[in-house]
C-alpha cells in the first residue's frame, strides 16, 4: 500500500522504514529536509511540502501524522485534511486525547475526510520488535488499513497465546479496540499503568541500594548488586517484564545511574488517565500516586516539605532529619 508519513522522528521514522521493509511504498515528509532525505535514501518517496506529499499518493489517500501532541498535532491534521479528497483516512498515531479524537472526528466527516486514531507503544525499539497498535475509528476505514496494522506490528513474536481465547489481531499486536477515540483511550490507560509500573520497579531498587543501612547485629551489611538481582529477576521471576529487561539494561550500563539527575517528566497521557478515573468515579490509587511521584522528583525541598518540617518543630521541638543514603 501507499502511506504517507508524517512526522520522522524517533517513533515515525523508524515506522517509516518498518513500512519501506515491509513492501509498502512511503512518502515521507517532515520540518527537517534531513529526515526527508534520510529516508529518501532508504527507499522512501521523499515530499518536500504538504502539497507534494499530497501530490505523491494515490486515492484513496492515507495520511499518518505523528507529531508532537497538542498544538502541532491539530494544525498539522488541519492543513493535511484541507488538502485531502472525500475517502481519505487522516490517522492520528500519536498521544491525543481521546475527546479531541472525536471532536476531530466529527468535523472531518462533514468533509467525507475519514479519522482513525492509534495509540502506538514500542518506543525507539519499534523499528525491530515492532509495534503495538490500540486503533479507534470507522470498522471499514480500519479494515482497509490492516495491511499497515499487519506491517507495524510485532505479528508472531513468539508469545505464547492465552490459552482458552480465540486467536485475532491481538495476539499479532494489533487490536481494534473500538469507535472513534478508543485507540486513544486504551493507549492512555496503557501508559497509566506503565508510570506504576516504572514506580514500582524503581522504588524496589531504591530499597535494594539502601538495605546497608539495616545491617542487624552480627550480620555484614548487605550490599546487592542491583544489575545482578535485575537479571536473575528475569529468569523465571513473576515480576520479569521487559520493563525489567530495560532496568537490567540500564543497571549494567551505569550501575549507579549516573548521569540521570532524577526529574521524570510525564508525556501527559498519565494526567488524562487520572481526569478519566475521576470522571468514571474508578480508584486509581497506584496510578495516581505513581504520576504525582514524578511531580515530586522535580522539586527539591517543596513548600509542603518545610511545613511538615515546621509543624513537627512546633508541636514536639522535633529537628529537622538529616540527609541519609545515596543520592
Amino acid at each position: 500500500m501507499h502511506v504517507g508519513m508524517i512526522g520522522l522522528g524517533r517513533m515515525g521514522g523508524n515506522m517509516g522504514r518498518r513500512l519501506l521493509r515491509g513492501g509498502h511504498t512511503v512518502v515521507a515528509h517532515d520540518v527537517n529536509a534531513g529526515a526527508i532525505e534520510a529516508l529518501a535514501a532508504e527507499g522512501a518517496i521523499g515530499a518536500s511540502s504538504l502539497d507534494a506529499f499530497i501530490a505523491a499518493l494515490p486515492t484513496p489517500r492515507v495520511a499518518w501524522i505523528m507529531v508532537p501532541a497538542g498544538a502541532a498535532t491539530e494544525a498539522m491534521i488541519d492543513a493535511v485534511a484541507s488538502r485531502c479528497s472525500p475517502g481519505d483516512i487522516v490517522i492520528d498515531g500519536g498521544n491525543t486525547h481521546y475527546k479531541d479524537d472525536v471532536r476531530r472526528a466529527r468535523a472531518l466527516a462533514a468533509s467525507g475526510i475519514r479519522y482513525v486514531d492509534v495509540g502506538t507503544s514500542g518506543g525507539v525499539w519499534g523499528l525491530e520488535r515492532g509495534y503495538s497498535l490500540m486503533i479507534g475509528g470507522d470498522a471499514a476505514a480500519v479494515a482497509w488499513l490492516d495491511p499497515i496494522f499487519q506491517t507495524l506490528a510485532p505479528g508472531d513474536d513468539g508469545v505464547t497465546p492465552t490459552p482458552g481465547r480465540i486467536t485475532g489481531t491481538a495476539d499479532r499486536g494489533y487490536l481494534h479496540c473500538g469507535p472513534t477515540g478508543a485507540g486513544h483511550f486504551v493507549k492512555m490507560v496503557h501508559n497509566g499503568i506503565e508510570y506504576g509500573l516504572m514506580q514500582a520497579y524503581a522504588e524496589g531498587f531504591d530499597l535494594l541500594r539502601n538495605a546497608g543501612a539495616l545491617a542487624q547485629e552480627g550480620s555484614a551489611p548487605y550490599a546487592f548488586e542491583l544489575g545482578e538481582i535485575a537479571e536473575v529477576w528475569r529468569h523465571g521471576s513473576v515480576v520479569s517484564s521487559w520493563l525489567l529487561d530495560l532496568a537490567a539494561r540500564a543497571l549494567t550500563e551505569r550501575p549507579d545511574l549516573d548521569g540521570f539527575t532524577g526529574a521524570v517528566q510525564d508525556s501527559g497521557e498519565g494526567r488524562w488517565t487520572i481526569d478519566a478515573a475521576v470522571e468514571a468515579a474508578v480508584p486509581v490509587n497506584v496510578l495516581a500516586a505513581s504520576l504525582f511521584a514524578r511531580f515530586r522528583s522535580r522539586r527539591d525541598h517543596t513548600f509542603a516539605d518545610k511545613m511538615l518540617s515546621a509543624l513537627r518543630a512546633q508541636f514536639g521541638g522535633h529537628g529537622e532529619a538529616p540527609r541519609r543514603g545515596p543520592a
